[in-house]
């Protein structure tokens, strides 16, 4: 059977939200965001809207050299990359195109990350967290199931998965060393000087 591999982005951030999903929960990672390449161009979550404004949040299009990444010192983060077969991948880019051609539609669900802090399930069609989007996108497309109500999945759950890490540190290493290198050999370069590839769990 034909495979494919998505890469699942997760970091922590210094803004307001990630220190106070951090405070209450204690994960490393506070953000989750979903790649269709292992260049990361095609990388994908829900965020603020524009750099400075934490109040209004989006479906987004992202880049480790562009906004709150781009500003942030430091960027802990990790990699996982996960294989899957080729059908499932293209019903997760289906599904993703859905995102994409309806943008507008879309918010941030601030009220399923309170309800979240607190354990407490909530729906939203059209409102999605971070680590919502990219459960719903895994869920939707049969690749995994979490058994759980979608606004309680959080980023660090991620690491549950049966996949590899293909980086782990400081994200800035990627986005800033050799920008002209494309981020896939950056990530073969890490790997190859820090540590083999390591399953997750």
């Amino acid at each position: 059977m034909e495979k494919a591999y998505l890469y699942i982005v997760l970091t922590r951030t210094n803004t307001m939200i990630s220190r106070l999903i951090h405070l209450f929960t204690r994960d490393d990672y506070t953000h989750a965001a979903l790649s269709f390449d292992k260049d990361l161009e095609e990388m994908y979550s829900f965020g603020r809207r524009t750099t400075y404004n934490p109040f209004v949040g989006r479906f987004k299009q992202e880049r480790l050299n562009e906004g709150i990444y781009k500003i942030s010192r430091k960027l802990p983060g990790v990699i996982v990359e996960i294989e899957v077969p080729k059908e499932r991948y293209n019903e997760a880019r289906e599904l993703l195109e859905e995102f994409i051609a309806n943008s507008s539609r879309y918010k941030y669900n601030y009220r399923g990350l309170i309800y979240g802090i607190f354990k407490k399930p909530t729906t939203a069609k059209d409102r999605f967290l971070c680590s919502q989007f990219v459960y719903y996108i895994l869920y939707n497309s049969g690749i995994v199931d979490f058994q759980r109500p979608s606004n309680l999945v959080r980023p660090q759950d991620f690491l549950n998965l049966d996949g590899r890490v293909v980086f782990q540190g400081d994200l800035k290493e990627l986005a800033e060393d050799q920008p002209h290198m494309p981020l896939r050999i950056r990530v073969i370069n890490w790997c190859r000087e820090h540590r083999p590839f390591r399953k997750v769990s």
